[in-house]
């Protein structure tokens, strides 16, 4: 099979959790780029229309729905609702996530709540919701967006470190369950990369030194470096991979 049939996604239903920003947004505006019909989502009704308007302007055939990802009947809803109207999702990339930063014994259990509910019991249950159509066509792609912090802890971020090393161990038990049924379960652990949301990190001059001289490949990643590994997971090149974290961070893991 050719390369290009190999990575063909064109026509694909796409659901992307946390799609109106940071990198949720080019990992929808890739799949788009590559022919997928994409689902956009977050939990603004308005973030989600404006996103869907500038996705059209752009020529791209997208869908917007706002639901809160730990919210079972919104994420039953929207997924029927989806199904009726363009189809039944082919690929699910669970995206939606938050970081809320204190030390762990000043940390507030509402929020512990928030980032855990979020991040893994938001992951689990959008999945669940999904994986039935799945199921019933024995086809599918889940890829769950971890993070360097499936791998390693750092002051202040012990929930959200606990929630993508779940990520981790939840990509690895959906793909003992469902592979059966040709179902690939895998994620992507990306490194430090430029958006908006990280800008305050990246125009720090302190904070820039330490991740160069911290990353192997001595730089910021660009979001477009994730697409690659996005589209191998999205499609038929990666049909006996399962259960496997990616990790697209310019080499920073590789290091002490």
């Amino acid at each position: 099979m050719k390369a290009r049939e190999l990575f063909d996604v064109e026509g694909k239903v796409a659901l992307v959790t946390g799609s109106t920003g940071g990198l949720g947004s080019f990992f929808a505006r890739g799949l788009a780029e590559n022919g997928c019909k994409v689902v956009l989502n977050g939990q603004s009704q308005a973030k989600v229309d404006a996103q869907v308007r500038e996705f059209n302007d752009l020529g791209f055939q997208v869908l917007g729905y706002a639901f809160d990802v730990t919210n079972t009947p919104q994420i039953n809803d929207c997924v029927k609702n989806i199904t009726n109207e363009i189809g039944q999702v082919d690929i699910l990339v669970n995206n939606a996530g938050v970081n809320l930063r204190a030390p762990l014994e000043d940390f507030d259990d509402a929020d512990w709540d928030k980032v855990i509910g979020i991040n893994l019991t938001g992951a689990y249950k959008v999945s669940k919701a999904v994986v039935a159509g799945m199921i019933a066509r024995r086809s599918g792609k889940i890829i769950n967006i971890g993070s360097m912090q499936s791998e390693l802890g750092r002051p202040t971020i012990a929930p959200y470190a606990a929630s993508k090393g779940g990520i981790k161990m939840l990509t690895k038990g959906m793909a003992a369950d469902w592979a059966r049924y040709n179902i690939q379960i895998n994620g992507i652990g990306p490194g430090y990369f430029k958006t908006d949301m990280t800008r305050a990190l990246h125009e720090d001059p302190a904070f820039d030194a330490w991740l160069c001289g911290r990353t192997p490949s001595n730089r910021w990643g660009d979001p477009e470096e994730l697409i690659g590994a996005l589209l191998f997971l999205s499609s038929a090149a990666s049909s006996y991979v399962n259960g496997q974290m990616f990790y697209v961070d310019g080499g920073m893991l590789a290091t002490v």
